[in-house]
This record gives structure tokens, sequence and C-alpha cells, in this order.
């Protein structure tokens, strides 16, 4: 069928979005039937509903009309006699009683009203003539007033919170004469603003929004630049967080964003509103709104059980904010199923279920990816392990050493050929790719801790390892 998971951000990757046309045709009975049934053709009023008898009325013949006459004038009543104008006057006794109780009433009304203002103003409160009338709750036997705003409300107080990034990678496509091409393409994510340390302002997005990123540049809500670098990626949850030096941002920029107020993803329930702020297409923030679906999905891109919502998550809104109607964060968007025959099922990443992740990529060491001459080497040969694999054997997830290069700083420090790396600096490894991309942060010289399991009879043994990065 053509089923897609796909990310938010960039054009979905295989998919289409379609209306579900099953061929639907009206029957003759009013009711709709698919196009697999024959509709039947019709002849007379039979064929409008064959199973549907309708009931003949009764007709009087000529000689019966005189009894019937006969036996009406036996049954006639004699009608009393009304005096002359007495309704009227029913009538305008009526209106009198109503126009005096409505003028009583009225006038208590005001009366009540006007001395409750006159004391609050006497008291020093602030009387508002427009206030919003707050939503309620009714919990048990009393009233729990709750503090909920209309979605122009959320939008216009969280849009300072949530970002726009651009980022630039190099493609390979391959060719017809059967290499490959690299070219340099553009694709668009978005951002949540968390905090800022000293030097850096904090923001999270998805991991697949800023992977294999040769630069990354974020949009703020006043239309201010600034060039990001990443500080810390989880791509098993989907994560990173990316930073801005504070020096890059103006005054104005400064003063017009700030910090997205965090909330409590796990207080959510199904059927609860929700609202979607991201870079949509690239065009920019935008808002969309819906309900939560479901809660605990899970699905291909996320090791974390998500939050389903029908709030449109069109590309470009990964790593965007998803709030409830307090205006608090409670997801950050990642992904959406697409299917010709699906429509409103996106997926969110539950804030409560992974801000210790945050927490720890927020103190990672900022990162500037490095080129291929600059960047630090384990000389391994590897590959990732497949899940058949992983099924069949008992072989951990990770990236299985295949071979060594002369010199190679992982054989030095003790790891051998069938060894599975699964950790890098405490980063989760499960695919060589990943691996590499994982080692670009990293210039030679620099120690980092490799995480692997060894073949110990038929079982694998977790083991740890220091080692020095070298040149290429």
């Amino acid at each position: 069928m053509n089923d897609q998971m796909n990310y938010g951000n960039g054009m979905p990757m295989n998919g289409q979005t379609g209306y579900l046309n099953q061929g639907m045709q009206q029957g003759y009975t009013g009711q709709v039937r698919p196009s697999g049934g024959t509709a039947q053709g019709y002849s007379g009023a039979s064929a409008y509903n064959e199973s549907m008898a309708y009931s003949r009325p009764y007709v009087a013949t000529p000689a019966d009309m005189p009894k019937k006459r006969e036996a009406a004038k036996k049954t006639e009543k004699p009608r009393a006699k009304s005096s002359s104008g007495g309704f009227g006057k029913k009538l305008a006794i009526t209106v009198l009683c109503g126009l005096l109780f409505g003028a009583i009433a009225g006038g208590m009304i005001y009366l009540i009203a006007g001395k409750k203002l006159a004391s609050l103003k006497e008291s020093g409160q602030q009387v508002s003539y427009n206030a919003p009338i707050p939503t309620t709750n009714v919990v048990g036997d009393g009233v729990q007033t709750s503090l909920e705003f209309d979605v122009a409300d959320i939008a216009e107080s969280a849009m300072p919170s949530v970002v726009a990034i651009t980022i630039k990678s190099i493609q390979e496509v391959p060719t017809y004469f059967g290499f490959y091409q690299e070219y340099e393409s553009e694709g668009s994510g978005s951002g949540i603003i968390i905090g800022q340390n000293e030097n850096e302002l904090l923001i999270v997005t998805n991991n697949h929004v800023v992977a294999g990123a040769t630069s990354v540049s974020v949009a703020f809500i006043d239309g201010g630049i600034g060039e990001a670098k990443v500080k810390g990626t989880d791509p098993n949850n989907d994560l990173a967080v990316i930073v801005v030096p504070l020096d890059q941002l103006t005054d104005e920029t400064k003063a017009a964003i700030k910090t997205a107020k965090i909330g409590n993803s796990d207080e959510l329930k199904v059927g609860e509103q929700v609202v979607a702020i991201g870079n949509a297409l690239g065009y920019g923030q935008s808002v969309t709104t819906g309900i939560v679906s479901a809660l605990n999905r899970m699905n291909s891109t996320n090791d974390t059980p998500l939050i389903q919502t029908d709030a449109a998550i069109n590309p470009g809104n990964s790593g965007g904010a998803l709030l409830n109607m307090k205006g608090e964060i409670v997801g950050i968007n990642s992904s959406k199923y697409s299917n010709t025959s699906v429509e409103g099922m996106g997926y969110a990443i539950p804030i409560s279920a992974v801000q210790d992740i945050i927490n720890n990529l927020t103190e990672m060491k900022t990162r500037t990816k490095l080129s291929q001459d600059d960047r630090g080497y384990l000389g391994i040969e590897g590959s990732t392990v497949q899940e058949q694999t992983i099924q069949e054997f008992g072989v951990p997830a990770g990236v299985m050493i295949e071979s060594f290069s002369t010199d190679s700083p992982a054989k030095t420090a003790g790891l051998q050929k069938g060894d599975v790396i699964t950790k890098l600096d405490g980063k989760d490894i499960t695919a060589n790719d990943q691996l590499l991309s994982e080692l670009a942060y990293y210039e030679p010289g620099e120690v980092v801790t490799i995480t692997y399991y060894t073949p110990d009879g038929s079982s694998y043994v977790e083991k740890s390892a220091q080692v020095t990065l070298t040149h290429k």
C-alpha cells in the first residue's frame, strides 16, 4: 500500500497525500454503497426499496356519505357563546403584567449590579467590563478554575520560544555511469528554546533534522538569524541539542525570544486539545491544532513511546512544539504516518519521558563538524549488525569490527576483530554510518570512550576502552 513513516523535515520520502477513494456511489435506497456492489436498475416504485410497503389510505364511497353526515350531526356539541371583546381584554391584561414584571426585575438587577461595582471600586479592585470568561472544570462537589487559553493566545505566547532551522548537507546520488556524484541540498526543521548557559542559547530539536548537516542556521521570531552548532545527539530517541552563541544575537532578538514553558506530558489524556507550532515546509512558523488521539504509540523512528495527534505535523515541523491548552510544551513533534489511505496520524516525543536525556545533552561539549582531513579516526572497517543476525544469533546491535588499518588506535586499545561497538562517549551506536557521523566532530588526539561487546564462547561480554584518535 506504499506505507511510509515519514519524518517531518523535508518532503515525505516516498509517500503522498491523497483522498481515500473507494469508488463510492449513491444507491437508490439513499445509502452509500461500495463500488464492489452492483446498483440495481429501477422498475417502478419497487426499485427504490423493495422491502418497504406503503399502507393505502381509506377512501369513502358515495353510498357511505349520508350515513357519515347523520353520524356527525348526532355527535356535534353546542358551542359556548363568547362575549364580545373578551379575548382582546385578556391579551391586554397579559401584556401589561409582563411589562410590569420586566420593569421591576430589571430595576432590581441594575440596583444590585450598581452596588456591587461601587463596592469593588471602593475596595481598590480593578473593574474590567471586557474580562475573558475563564473555563472551569467541575471536580466532585466543588468547582475548580482551570487556567486555559484559546489557540490564538497560546500561539502568541509560544511562538517566541520556537525557531525555524535551515540545514545544508552533502548528498551522494548514483549516476547512470555507476559512480556517485555529490551535491549540496537544503532542508528545514524546527526547534524549541529550552534555556541558556553562560555563552550559548540552548535549543532542542530532532536528531534527524541536523544529522549529516554541514551547516545549521536558526531564524528567530523577530527575523534574526544565528549560526548553530551541535552540542549533543541521541539518535535512538531522535533528539538533539544545538546552540547559538549569545554574542551572535542582537539586543532586539534577545528581547523578542523567550524560554519555553515545560509542561507534564504524563498528565495528557486522550481527547485533550493540543496545538502544534513549527516551520512547516520551511515557510516560517505556522500553527495547527487537534487533539491527543492516543498515547504510548510505538513506531520505527523512536525508542520512546510517542504521543499520537491529529494536529497536522507537516514537513518542516520536526523539532517543533506540541503544547497543551495552558501553553506548556508537552511534546516535540517528530514524525507522521504517510499513506494514501491515512490522514491525521502525527507523532510527538513526550517531553516528560525524555527530560533527563535532554538535560544530559545540554551538558555535552559543543562541537563543530570537521572536514575529512581534520577529523579523528578509530582505524577500523566495520559493518552494521543486521536485525536478522541480532534475532537469530544474539549478536548485540551495533557496529561489528571487520578489519583494522595499519597502526589502528582501536586495535592498540585492545579491540579485536568480531567485537561489536555499541557506544561512543556514552552515545548509543547502532549503525556504521552513525558511528562515522559522530566521529566527524572529534579531532585527532582526542580520547574517546568506546563501549563494545566481545565474543566469549556462545555469548558476548561488555567491555570499554579509552581510544586516542589519530589522523587517517
